[in-house]
């Protein structure tokens, strides 16, 4: 159409995030003092990262963590201290995820069309298997916390 402005572009100020929580979940392992993390496998975007997810309407972000790790590892856990919020773009729109750190306390992990895998890894081997260098942080944060 002769004269027709082009459509705007959304300023990513403008467009309201996308906001998601998830955990760093872990596990105690072999002796005393030694952990193990979770990461999980998406083959929708073939990476490792840990469980974690969009937040429903009316959900508080701690009880998204918890529904997420269930849902993606079949692991329940206990919340313990926040970790830190990573930011960043996805698909051209913000995302905010909230972190918590996250004992397992029980269940199973039952591959499926989000999560087909389920690694538990000693820390240092987590943190260089994780597809997003950012998430690196987040292990050296739940190190913190337990010390």
């Amino acid at each position: 159409m002769a004269g027709s402005e082009p459509a705007a572009v959304p300023d990513t100020a403008a467009v309201r995030p996308v906001f998601a929580a998830g955990c760093v979940l872990w596990r105690r392992a072999g002796a005393v003092g030694q952990i193990e993390l979770a990461l999980v496998h998406r083959p929708k975007y073939d990476d490792w990262s840990f469980p974690k997810g969009k937040l429903k309407r009316g959900e508080e972000a701690r009880q998204a963590a918890v529904r997420e790790v269930l849902e993606e590892t079949g692991m329940t856990c206990a919340l313990g201290d926040e970790l830190p919020t990573r930011h960043y773009l996805a698909q051209g729109r913000p995302k905010e995820v909230r972190y918590w750190a996250a004992e397992a306390t029980g269940g199973s992990f039952v591959p499926n069309r989000e999560v087909d895998r389920l690694g538990w890894l000693p820390p240092a081997a987590a943190a260089d298997r994780l597809t997003a260098d950012s998430d690196r942080e987040l292990v050296a944060a739940l190190l913190r916390t337990l010390s």
